[in-house]
């Protein structure tokens, strides 16, 4: 089991809502990533997911949903970080500045202790398939993810990225995006209330509202969103040994294809 090597705290707005959020997140010798919310509290695996409608909510009969997990979930894989406790003020975690570098950079200050890499392979081919839309998981000797995306925009029409594990920082702070003109609509709809310069990269008809990160950085948004979902296997999806190709997806295809790759996932010996 890996966690922290003490209680620290992070605070921001939250993305959907807009409320003021903190997370204080405990150092846990029992194995899991726990959200405690109000006097309830919900553990995040795939088991307990409850919705994919625009990010990943978690559920139970004594939380009735946590929101906007996938990027805390991701910035988990990346530092190898498999037990916590998260109390929060607000049953959505803070968005920070959109991506998950602020949590990443908030575990490594902070320390990391039992840290004890684990390799898997898969068992077999597992791949989810309708329509334009795929999401398929191979075999491999070494861990790779390819993902594309088709959007009505000149730099992200059938646009495909590839990412290693050494590219790992690119996609660590690539931060969450949408459509400039769709904004309010989402809004009125209670979603992105939280939304600003600071924490969205907001796509234009020919660009995009601030500078890019690194090239293609929605892309490697959708890659980091992916690492957070399948990490909800159980498993470190950067630890598998697996090629991965993804086409035209979200976090609902992400998580059909976690449900059918969490009997397929072997631990090497």
């Amino acid at each position: 089991m890996a966690t922290l090597k003490k209680s620290v705290t992070f605070s921001s707005v939250a993305l959907m809502t807009g409320k003021e959020c903190t997370a204080t997140i405990e150092p846990s010798e029992e194995k899991g990533i726990r959200y405690h919310f109000e006097d309830g509290v919900v553990e995040g695996k795939i088991e307990n997911v409850v919705s994919t409608d625009h990010c990943v909510v978690f559920g139970n009969r004594q939380v009735k949903k946590i929101i906007l997990t996938e990027h805390f979930s991701a910035a988990c894989a990346i530092c190898g970080i498999d037990s916590l406790d998260v109390y929060l003020t607000h049953y959505e975690l803070p968005i920070g500045d959109g991506s998950s570098k602020p949590w990443v950079d908030l575990f490594k200050k902070t320390g990391i202790v039992g840290q004890k890499k684990e390799i898997y392979k898969i068992k077999e081919p597992v791949a989810y398939l309708n329509g334009k839309t795929h999401c398929i998981v191979l075999p491999s000797d070494n861990f790779r993810i390819t993902y594309g995306v088709n959007y009505k925009h000149p730099e992200l029409s059938n646009r495909w990225v590839s990412m290693e594990l050494k590219e790992i920082d690119k996609v660590t702070e690539a931060r969450t995006f949408g459509y400039l003109k769709e904004v309010k609509m989402l809004q009125l709809a209670g979603f992105a209330r939280g939304v600003n310069e600071n924490n969205a990269v907001g796509m234009t008809d020919d660009g995009y509202t601030t500078k890019l990160r690194s090239e293609y950085e929605p892309v490697k948004h959708k890659i980091l969103d992916l690492i957070g979902d399948f990490y909800l296997t159980g498993t470190n999806p950067l630890n598998w040994k697996a090629e991965i190709v993804v086409k035209e997806a979200g976090h609902t295809v992400h998580y059909k294809t976690a449900l059918m790759l969490k009997d397929k996932i072997l631990k090497e010996q």
